[in-house]
């Protein structure tokens, strides 16, 4: 979802900006990683090193592994967003409340740890960091907020770790990141009535902007840490560099954006004499950095009104300001090692919305609830399966939004279901 909200390294850019006079913020970061920590709202994710999957929160994470470490899997997310109570063009135009416009889609993810010797480990992965999905029906009255807005973020890791001494290790990688995204919008009857009385000639259902599967590539970097107390007891630290982001589509029109950096602090417990353990998180995501968008060389067929207003300035240039704010993840989770086959973990997460004042339908965002469960199936001494289920609840938000005239106001509402399925062996 949008939670899903990944990707950091945000491609809604890709998405959204083309869309004359529609203002939007929203974060969709994806924590998929692995259904080992979706089994547990991601608590203690950069540290707790069950699986190779460590490697994508914390690469000092792989000095914790004494042998070849591969996981592999896969997390299927499913969103429910609905959008009610609208009001349209001063409501002389009906919009009926709609709820199927999220949908499901599956990020897959693979993670090798290598250990060379007791100091030295490396490391490669590639999993999904961002991505959202929403469709709205061809007939939807506010169509130049609706339509399709589809993004996909994929991450390909190489890292290593450096044992210092038996408390201390260090960590650090480079992040190959792809986005590719589309949108879709056009000019409802109301619109183009509206640009009509600015001297703009927009027929119904002209594309305001279509950009299909504009893509790029960009590099940033990740660096982390490990302090062991003992065996059951260590914490973990580990940033992620995002870069500013280009993206360009088959016409030539370029997207400059800043992605968010990432730091996360974790710790882990296992209680003495018992067969549980605790674990935390804190997460915070830089989406503040997202202050603007600018698009460059922009199509006069597939984007004419962000073309004609750029062009009445003399410009093929088209740049549209956010108002973001930072997003934080508060995580807890527990672990029960209920025997040498089975592991039970849970975990609840409180999310923070990475909307501020600025809102939108089609990339709905609210503070958000993880409720967390899963378990781990040891097949033999060397292999096992993971599951993880996460039920992740919204909250209603007021929406305002403004396009070349007209103006739409709703409640948006956003739930969605994860869940997880992954193996991972050691050799």
């Amino acid at each position: 979802m949008n939670k899903t909200r990944l990707f950091k390294r945000s491609l809604l850019a890709v998405t959204v900006t083309l869309a004359t006079q529609q203002a939007m913020a929203a974060g969709f970061q994806l924590n998929a990683q692995s259904a080992t920590g979706l089994g547990r709202a991601f608590a203690g994710d950069a540290v707790i090193a069950d699986n190779a999957s460590v490697m994508a929160r914390n690469p000092a994470a792989m000095a914790l592994f004494d042998k070849m470490e591969l996981s592999l899997g896969f997390e299927s997310i499913t969103t429910m967003i609905e959008v009610k109570d609208a009001t349209y063009a001063g409501g002389l135009v009906p919009v009926g409340d709609t709820d199927d416009v999220g949908g499901t889609s599956v990020a897959p993810n693979i993670h090798l740890v290598v250990p060379v010797n007791e100091k030295f480990a490396w490391g490669i992965n590639a999993y999904t960091n961002f991505g959202t999905r929403t469709e709205f029906s061809s007939d939807y009255a506010a169509s130049e907020y609706g339509g399709v807005t589809d993004v996909k973020s994929f991450n390909f890791g190489l890292s290593g770790s450096y044992r210092l001494n038996e408390q201390l290790s260090f960590g650090a990688g480079l992040d190959l990141i792809y986005g590719q995204g589309t949108l879709q919008r056009y000019a409802s009857s109301t619109l183009s009535a509206g640009l009509a009385k600015q001297g703009l000639t927009v027929p119904k259902g002209t594309a305001l902007a279509n950009v299909d599967k504009a893509d790029g590539w960009a590099v940033g970097f990740n660096l982390g840490t490990v302090y062991e107390l003992d065996d059951n007891n260590r914490f973990g630290f580990g940033y992620h560099y995002s870069p500013e982001f280009k993206a360009e589509d088959d016409y030539g029109q370029e997207i400059v954006l800043p992605l968010p950096d990432i730091a996360e602090f974790s710790g882990f417990h296992k209680l003495e004499d018992t067969s549980f353990a605790v674990h935390y998180s804190v997460q915070w995501i830089g989406w503040s950095a997202f202050d603007q968008i600018e698009v460059n060389n922009l199509s006069a067929s597939q984007s004419p009104i962000a073309y004609k207003l750029a062009a009445a300035k003399g410009s093929s240039t088209y740049t549209r300001n956010y108002q973001w704010q930072d997003g934080w993840h508060y995580s807890l989770g527990g672990t029960y090692y209920l025997n040498r086959d089975w592991t039970l973990r849970a975990g609840y997460m409180y999310d923070t919305s990475a909307q501020d004042s600025v809102t939108s339908i089609s990339v709905p965002d609210s503070d958000r609830q993880w409720f967390s469960a899963g378990f781990t199936y040891a097949i033999d001494d060397a292999s096992n399966v993971d599951f993880g289920f996460t039920y992740l609840l919204g909250k209603d938000v007021a929406v305002t939004e403004n396009s070349a005239g007209t103006t739409l106001t709703a409640t948006t509402h956003a739930d969605a279901i994860l869940m997880g399925l992954q193996y991972s062996r050691s050799f």
